[in-house]
């Protein structure tokens, strides 16, 4: 019975040891590179986010602004790259006459002088509209941007002509599969090489029908981030991704990140061998509201040489301190 015993002690010790050193990154391969930068609707506004639910009019909580631009404009998303983004996220709806607007509300009531469902409008309906009209940081005493932002409302289509070699996050603000469907057709309609370099998330009903109409797409919801993850952890210690992790984008909220296996970089680099990039979130704490790395606190939760992506709300700040700026031309 002495030697049944010792035998399991040793094959568990075994076990135990192969798991360690499988998944450990003191044994990792280093990972070249920086960071890669996602930010989050481009440079915007910033707002308070205490009690922030999903509908709430972020526009009237509205920080003192420090800059003047307005998301999800081709003049943040411009400025977005110059910080130091590798990539922007942005939100779209459909509109009446078969576009894409990128515009993040639901309705148009809270940021601009219009009204009514977005997706109830027509582009060229939306581009008439003040996106700064609502914006106000003293409860509506005065408002800064009021009548600079007419007509900088951009289509899907005007911002992928306008940055044809940058990479996109396209948010799907709906969980109507009829709007997965139309984007897949936008999408598709693209060479395959600029499709290479979108990647799409939003409702699990619409992306579903997107990766069944448009399979060669990066794309993820919260329902298959959820299943991907929960698959890696039950599975991960084997040393490879799970197929529901194929293909997709991961978001992991830095918090949790320590609990998967081989984080970060043997994470990675079984991540990356599925056609998955990962991002890094600030951290979860249940609610709606998105958050990310923000801060020099987020930034120093960070492993150190951490070289995968970073979603962040202050692209500005967050590219300084983890991305050298290149010296000027002379």
């Amino acid at each position: 019975m002495r030697k049944i015993w010792r035998g399991v002690a040793f094959g568990v010790l075994a076990l135990a040891a192969l798991l360690y050193v499988g998944n450990t990154n003191y044994l990792a391969p280093a990972r070249s590179g920086g960071p890669v930068l996602l930010a989050h609707r481009g440079i915007a506004q910033q707002f308070d986010t205490a009690g922030l639910t999903r509908d709430g009019c972020t526009a009237t909580r509205m920080l003192p602004p420090t800059h003047g631009y307005l998301e999800n404009t081709i003049a943040s998303m411009q400025a977005s790259f110059e910080a130091g983004a590798d990539i922007v996220e942005l939100d779209v709806h459909p509109t009446t006459d078969g576009q894409f607007a990128v515009f993040h509300d639901w309705t148009v009531d809270c940021r601009t002088d219009g009204r009514g469902v977005t997706r109830e409008h027509s582009m060229a309906d939306l581009r008439r509209l003040d996106l700064g009209y609502g914006y106000t940081a003293d409860g509506g005493k005065t408002f800064p941007f009021r009548g600079k932002g007419i007509g900088l409302m951009p289509s899907l289509d005007e911002v992928l002509q306008r940055f044809p070699d940058r990479t996109f996050l396209i948010n799907v603000k709906s969980n109507d599969p009829a709007e997965g469907t139309k984007l897949a057709a936008v999408l598709n309609a693209l060479p395959p090489q600029r499709r290479a370099t979108l990647l799409v998330y939003g409702g699990d009903n619409p992306i579903a029908t997107l990766r069944a109409q448009a399979p060669d797409l990066k794309a993820m919801s919260r329902a298959s981030l959820k299943t991907c993850l929960l698959r890696y952890l039950g599975t991960g210690w084997t040393g490879s991704a799970p197929d529901a992790c194929r293909s997709m984008v991961v978001f992991v909220p830095i918090n949790l990140a320590p609990w998967l296996w081989g984080w970060p970089n043997r994470f990675l680099a079984r991540m990356e061998a599925v056609g998955s990039p990962v991002f890094v979130l600030g951290g979860y704490r249940g609610g709606e509201h998105s958050t990310g790395i923000d801060s020099k606190a987020d930034i120093e939760r960070l492993p150190a040489g951490y070289a995968g992506g970073v979603f962040t709300n202050e692209i500005e700040a967050i590219a300084a301190a983890l991305k050298p700026r290149k010296p000027a031309a002379p």
